[in-house]
């Protein structure tokens, strides 16, 4: 029997439309036949497209987290050169994975989110007044996406708002995928330099903010410095890059789809949020999956994988599956679901899910509210979106109105 080819690289082409993911993931998922993607370094790893599957292989402690494993899949050298950092809660397994997550979930709470709520609404209509004011054209990446998780995630951490230009800067030569080993690894010293810097501040002038919890910690000895700054990191990252993606390529296919823009605009809270989970499960802005490695061998589906061998979950795949979700290529406008795995699924589902909602949920009804003539001079070929980045989206999304 002649062994499938394998994939040559995680697909990242969407083709045509700039909102659906890239063709292959379909036919693969179709295929009754296992394939391997080849990943960092010509390592192999086995494709998960289908949503059961994904699921399963995300919630089973027999696929391990943990990059110091060795043959870990890597996608990118940035997985690769935060081994030489301590662990964090997305690259550790139990029961480690848990007792990290502890020191910062408490800031992530649903009280907490709702607490935020009012910051967020006053944030949001600001930048949108600062739009008015100045008029059109506007670049909506930069005047309003980036700018609203940048702060949020600012204010629960205790970092100064204004240097969000600095640390966005940072991350985003750490995961542009372009770039050499020795850039990505120059840019991860500086953030972690940076994020050092803010937490010894808060030896001297502690507050309420999560780098004061951190900071404390380490004062007392519970915590190496190492551990608080990668924790920070991990959260600054994860708190302001994927939601500023999803602000602003949400706002893009609703542009391009009025009757989801329409829902948004006039329908209720419940529908709203309905809405926002059609966007983060039909959008997916993580656009390279996450990847484990077995730890022993796994029966998958009657497919056996062995200890040591790679898998790489293909989430934009899975949250187009039409065995789950009904006309998985558009949006429902009736009922969305929180059973898509834009934010993971298991163990280390995104920790601040709940505040992402939240953020979405309040910046896209009242962008349209506004601003109802709000729209994008470019056609969708022109627009230019960060094919070349981990976490996908628009790199510059120019916005008009009447």
């Amino acid at each position: 029997m002649t062994q499938p080819d394998v994939v040559k690289g995680v697909p990242m082409d969407r083709g045509s439309c700039p909102f659906d993911p890239p063709g292959i993931y379909r036919e693969l998922r179709e295929s009754d036949e296992w394939r391997q993607v080849e990943v960092l370094g010509g390592r192999k790893a086995w494709m998960i497209t289908d949503h059961a599957t994904a699921r399963d292989v995300l919630a089973d402690n027999r696929f391990s987290a943990d990059r110091s494993r060795p043959g870990f899949p890597f996608l990118q050298f940035a997985q690769k050169s935060f081994i030489r950092a301590a662990p964090v809660m997305v690259t550790t397994d139990e029961p480690l994975h848990s007792e990290i997550r502890r020191r910062a979930s408490g800031a992530f709470t649903r009280k907490k989110v709702e607490q935020l709520k009012g910051f967020v609404s006053d944030l949001v209509d600001g930048l949108i007044d600062d739009m008015l004011e100045k008029g059109p054209p506007a670049d909506l990446h930069t005047d309003f996406a980036l700018q609203i998780p940048s702060f949020v995630i600012a204010k629960i951490l205790g970092i100064p708002a204004e240097d969000h230009p600095h640390f966005h800067e940072l991350t985003g030569n750490i995961f542009t995928l372009t770039n050499t080993d020795e850039q990505v690894e120059a840019a991860r010293a500086a953030l972690q330099d940076y994020l050092e810097e803010q937490i010894t501040t808060k030896f001297d002038h502690p507050d309420d903010a999560l780098l004061t919890t951190f900071a404390q910690a380490v004062q007392a000895g519970e915590m190496r410095m190492a551990d608080a700054t990668a924790q920070t990191r991990t959260l600054l990252i994860a708190g302001h890059e994927t939601t500023a993606s999803m602000i602003g390529l949400g706002t893009l296919y609703m542009i391009h789809h009025p009757e989801v823009k329409e829902r948004v605009v006039t329908g209720s809270e419940r529908e709203i949020l309905g809405i926002v989970e059609e966007l983060l499960r039909i959008l997916t802005i993580m656009q390279r999956g996450l990847v484990r490695i077995a730890i022993e061998d796994v029966e998958v589906n009657g497919h056996l994988i062995k200890a040591g061998e790679g898998v790489h979950i293909a989430l934009n795949a899975a949250n187009r599956d039409p065995e789950v979700f009904e006309n998985p290529d558009e949006v429902n406008l009736e009922k969305g679901t929180r059973r898509h795995v834009a934010f993971g699924y298991g163990i280390h589902q995104c920790l601040g899910q709940e505040l992402a909602r939240m953020e979405m949920s309040i910046a896209y009804p009242r962008l349209f509210q506004r601003i109802p003539s709000l729209t994008c001079p470019l056609d969708l070929g022109e627009v230019s979106f960060k094919n070349d980045v981990t976490v996908y989206g628009v790199k510059d999304l120019p916005v008009t109105w009447e």
